[in-house]
């Protein structure tokens, strides 16, 4: 089942009128209803450096808090869960009005998360759904069901521009403990099992399962020691057409693997825009990556925090994302697959990418 649901415009209008009516009143949190001024102190918790998107995200939500007036508490949890845990209980005692929290693992953290609650605080779920828990308000994100469908198709119209099928492919997932992790493959897996059932895709590993594709914490080191092994015991004579990778992180590593046992390089999916990625998508060795503009996700939750300050209900744009215990109100970005052909396109306002690009 997917992960979120996206209303219809009558559920919404209906939904519209019964929160104006009683409903997110109720709900809402005492710092949601007399909002907060300036000096404020705002938590964000982001987990460890794993991609230049979060080490971009900690810079702009200090800059960006500081500059609406807020006093930004930024950290990073690099030891883990437990650390970021404490992080959030020390940021709670500190006495923040507001917690944006990207999770190292969602659903490790119903304690801290109850704490919150009891002390008044608003809870942003950023980029990671926090789950199994009651004691989350909101949730800022791109629809990650659709990044795994675009990186389905990517895999099968890059294989298809080279040649016909059938095609040998392998499957790369996230971390399980990361909750966007599933999600992605299963969005993935809602284009790529249609084809694996007609015969069009061959997985020759047989490993088409999460549990078998995950990669614990989205580590370089796991997935490329996962594809040595799998070329090492598949792929002796049988040709890799193409390979599913959920980040630009993995993808890379699976590149490293596939060209340090000396084979062609197959089709690798991507997501996050990273520079490495999208100097190697302009080189031909990485097929895809997904746009996901951390400074508009970034913007999107700040001005949750200001709609907040101010007194008022955040905006969501009719969605809502179930954590296994709730329906939590949801703004969903729009993901943008990104290949050689539309790079320019797509990084025209990025400085930096755009430069990379021409």
């Amino acid at each position: 089942m997917r992960k979120f649901a996206k209303t219809l415009a009558v559920a919404a209008t209906v939904t519209a009128l019964s929160l104006s009516a009683c409903g997110r009143a109720e709900e809402s949190t005492e710092s949601e209803a007399a909002g907060f001024g300036e000096g404020t102190k705002i938590g964000v918790s982001l987990p460890q450096k794993t991609s230049e998107n979060w080490v971009l995200a900690e810079g702009l939500f200090n800059d960006s808090l500081t500059e609406a007036g807020y006093e930004p508490q930024v950290q990073f949890a690099n030891g883990g869960a437990s650390e970021q845990q404490n992080q959030i209980s020390a940021m709670i005692t500190n006495g923040v009005e507001v917690l944006v929290i990207g999770a190292v693992d969602g659903s490790q953290l119903g304690t801290q998360l109850q704490e919150a609650k009891d002390a008044g605080i608003t809870v942003i779920a950023y980029d990671r759904l926090l789950t199994n828990t009651e004691n989350v308000d909101y949730y800022a994100a791109y629809d990650n069901y659709t990044v795994g469908t675009l990186q389905g198709q990517a895999l099968l119209e890059g294989m298809a521009a080279q040649g016909e099928g059938p095609y040998n492919v392998e499957l790369f997932a996230g971390s399980p403990d990361d909750a966007n992790a599933p999600v992605f493959f299963e969005g993935a897996m809602s284009v790529l099992q249609p084809e694996i059932d007609n015969g069009n895709l061959v997985v020759v590993s047989g490993q088409t399962e999460f549990g078998n594709a995950s990669t614990q914490g989205w580590k370089a080191e796991n997935a490329q020691t996962r594809m040595d092994a799998l070329l090492s015991a598949n792929y002796a004579t049988a040709e890799l057409d193409g390979v599913l990778s959920p980040n630009d992180t993995l993808a890379r590593a699976i590149l490293t693997s596939v060209e340090s046992a000396g084979k062609p390089l197959p089709i690798v999916t991507g997501q996050d825009s990273e520079v490495e990625s999208v100097k190697l998508i302009m080189d031909g060795k990485q097929y895809s990556t997904i746009n996901k503009d951390t400074r508009a996700l970034v913007a999107r939750s700040i001005d949750m925090v200001k709609s907040l300050g101010a007194g008022e209900e955040p905006e969501t744009n009719n969605n809502e994302s179930n954590n296994g215990v709730k329906d939590v109100p949801a703004y969903l970005l729009e993901p943008v697959i990104v290949t050689k052909e539309n790079a320019v396109e797509s990084y025209a306002n990025d400085p930096t990418l755009s430069a990379l690009v021409k």
